[in-house]
């Protein structure tokens, strides 16, 4: 636009000397308008909480009493990754948007040999879980929630195995902080508020309704029933199964066992013992499928994770069993164009940003899937940097894009042929049925009308009809938006020597199924299944299979040192706002904390990993101060727009400087999160 204007500006000159003048005016609002976008950019960045220094350690985690775990732990002489696991085992205890029987993935550098291990703790599912047990039962999903969408718990063989590896405490040391915590902690208000809101589903299964429902009345079921704010909320059953498991380490350091040993020792006893035996009665009683060999059988791989480079900086991600490397995807697209010139949010800015978030969760919907299971997923076509290239020449720059489907990264590979070539030529969006999508793009809408009528308003839980079967297995109570952003937290450590860690657990958020007497909610992953071939070959249930899930932690590497470790929690926007955070400063100069709290945007277009599984095309949430311009260009191209107060995502972030020796953590203001350092 800037260069028609001055070719414009030059005609006229030519035809009148006396508008010479003008042609230099022309020139100087010409080069305005070019750097218009650029200068934006360059604007300081407000940020309503101060970054974290330290030099010696820091921790940083979704609540505030998590990271005051990792700290007692630093204190204590903990390495990042002992402090990690007891910020880990706290979060589980106070219900941080999960529980104990939810699942783990982590990223750990390790200083003694500059590598990066990934530990891949997602549950499986378990036996009997077929896809045509379940449309037997006519779901098109797995259900939301229940006995019958748990996967086998990873979060205490994640802890454990993550521990023993790389930790230097012991498991008792780790676990002190949660076992006193579980004898009665003051809930907080969300924690008590998100308990009472989802009491009519607690109470279908009498062990979970005794301990999430301490004050319900059955005389008058309307009354307050979860624990009070500021009320001890204590958790006797949970309190037996951690200190089972401290048990069976004492016992073996008592029989002559090692460290490492002793830690398995509590391992086996969870998922072979008397823990596993009530974990398994329990979800059979209530009409679940796990087996003994279910817990058995699974194990917690250390694998070694993916990367890219951007820049000159290698980030490193999970594998195809979560969702991490279409952030990598979408920095190979990103890596050949000029973002600061486009400007931090400007109009072209995140239009292109939402177009590379549309090609690769296109990729991510159908070729994602377990990695030990076959077809093998095609990683390394997908994280070709000229499958890239190819896949960025079909964005368009003017408008959105709702009919972009999965590329073929087969020949980015050799010469292996595509096995299903017939879905991908017959794909099509799973569109939610009620989504009017591309309202704002109208011809007969008013841009001013869009706009100043947008509807700002917090995340929110809506009011959802719930399904629940004969065995109390809830099929459905959660929303689009509310599945979006179903509970996960995360957490940061690093220290002086070189660990750093990097984790986004998840699972067992509420309404929670209770195992038994173990004290432990059990995972609802089962629902990140696909259960026809078609929508997603790599992805289809079987059992033994973990399921897709939206788990990202992250870490990057600069000239070899530790960078960078960012997580966030909320389901499928996480890859989204950790993409943002981490242009926010190597393309724009924020400092961690302006990162964290920056304006961003999420995407809706791609399929959600919850429910039923739609898309909404087009719908864009922003924050609701944006540039008025921006957003009127932004309906031009036929996107929808809404707005809340506050979109940067609950990151929590710690920027390593290796030139000063210093580190800087940041916590989002988006929840609770926070950042503790020395």
């Amino acid at each position: 636009m800037a260069i028609h204007q001055l070719k414009k500006c030059l005609r006229m000159s030519k035809k009148n000397f006396f508008l010479k003048a003008l042609t230099h005016l022309c020139l100087v609002s010409s080069l305005l308008l070019a750097s218009y976008n650029s200068l934006f950019a360059q604007e300081p960045q407000h940020s309503n909480k101060p970054p974290v220094h330290g030099s010696h350690w820091m921790a940083a985690a979704g609540k505030p009493l998590s990271a005051s775990v990792g700290s007692m732990m630093f204190n204590q002489g903990g390495n990042a990754v002992d402090a990690a696991s007891a910020m880990l085992a706290a979060s589980a205890t106070i219900w941080d948007t999960m529980g104990w029987g939810g699942e783990t993935q982590a990223l750990i550098h390790n200083p003694n040999t500059g590598e990066v291990h990934a530990i891949n703790a997602l549950g499986a599912a378990p036996s009997g879980a077929t896809p045509e047990y379940f449309q037997n039962l006519n779901y098109k999903t797995p259900p939301d929630y229940g006995p019958l969408a748990a996967v086998t718990p990873g979060t205490p063989g994640g802890l454990m195995v993550m521990l023993a590896e790389y930790g230097s405490m012991s498991l008792a040391e780790i676990l002190a902080p949660s076992i006193e915590m579980a004898k009665g902690y003051p809930i907080e208000q969300i924690q008590a508020e998100r308990i009472e809101y989802d009491k009519q589903f607690l109470r279908i299964w009498p062990d979970t309704a005794r301990v999430m429902l301490p004050n319900f009345d059955p005389n008058n079921p309307r009354d307050w029933s979860a624990p009070y704010p500021g009320q001890l909320f204590v958790q006797n059953d949970l309190y037996n199964t951690l200190n089972k498991l401290v048990e069976a380490e004492q016992t073996a350091l008592a029989n002559g066992a090692n460290r490492k040993d002793a830690i398995m020792a509590a391992y086996d006893r969870f998922y072979r013992g008397d823990i596993a035996e009530e974990i398994v009665r329990a979800s059979q009683a209530s009409g679940g499928l796990f087996t003994m060999e279910d817990l058995d059988n699974w194990q917690v791989y250390i694998e070694e994770p993916v990367s890219t480079t951007y820049k000159g900086i290698e980030v490193f991600k999970l594998d195809s069993w979560v969702q991490g490397p279409v952030m990598l995807q979408m920095l190979n697209m990103l890596e050949g164009m000029d973002l600061q010139t486009m400007g931090y949010n400007s109009a072209e800015y995140i239009h292109t940003l939402y177009q590379v978030m549309n090609l690769a969760f296109a990729d991510r919907d159908f070729y994602y899937g377990d990695p030990y299971f076959p077809p093998e997923e095609p990683i390394a076509g997908l994280l070709s940097k000229d499958y890239a290239r190819d896949r960025a020449v079909l964005i368009n720059p003017r408008a959105n894009q709702t009919d972009i489907g999965p590329g073929n990264p087969y020949p980015y590979q050799g010469d292996e042929t595509n096995p299903f070539l017939r879905y991908l030529e017959n794909w099509e969006a799973n569109i939610e049925p009620r989504w009017n999508g591309a309202v704002n793009s109208s011809e007969n809408s008013s841009e001013t009308s869009l706009v100043n009528n947008a509807n700002i308003n917090p995340i929110s839980k809506p009011n959802v009809i719930s399904q629940s079967d004969d065995n109390g297995n809830v099929v459905s109570i959660m929303s689009h938006d509310e599945g979006f952003h179903a509970g996960t937290t995360s957490i940061q450590a690093a220290d002086e020597e070189g660990w750093v860690v990097s984790i986004t657990p998840s699972g067992a958020w509420m309404p929670a199924f209770v195992a038994g007497s173990t004290g432990m909610s059990l995972s609802q992953r089962m629902q990140s299944f696909e259960l026809s071939e078609k929508r997603s070959p790599y992805n289809t249930l079987e059992p033994g299979k973990r399921p897709r899930a939206t788990l990202s932690p992250s870490i990057a590497l600069k000239d070899g040192k530790p960078y960078m470790a960012f997580s966030v929690q909320g389901g499928d926007g996480q890859d989204q706002w950790l993409l943002q955070f981490f242009l926010n400063i190597v393309e724009f100069g924020m400092d961690v904390q302006q990162a964290t709290e920056a304006a961003n945007f999420e995407s809706y277009q791609l399929h959600s990993s919850f429910g039923d599984h739609y898309s909404q095309p087009g719908r864009i949430v922003m924050r609701s101060d944006m540039d008025t311009l921006v957003l009127r260009t932004l309906i031009r191209m036929g996107y929808e727009l809404e707005f809340r107060e506050k979109t940067s995502g609950p990151i929590t972030a710690i920027l390593l400087n290796q030139e000063y020796g210093t580190m800087t953590g940041g916590a989002s203001d988006f929840g609770d999160d926070t950042a503790i350092g020395f």
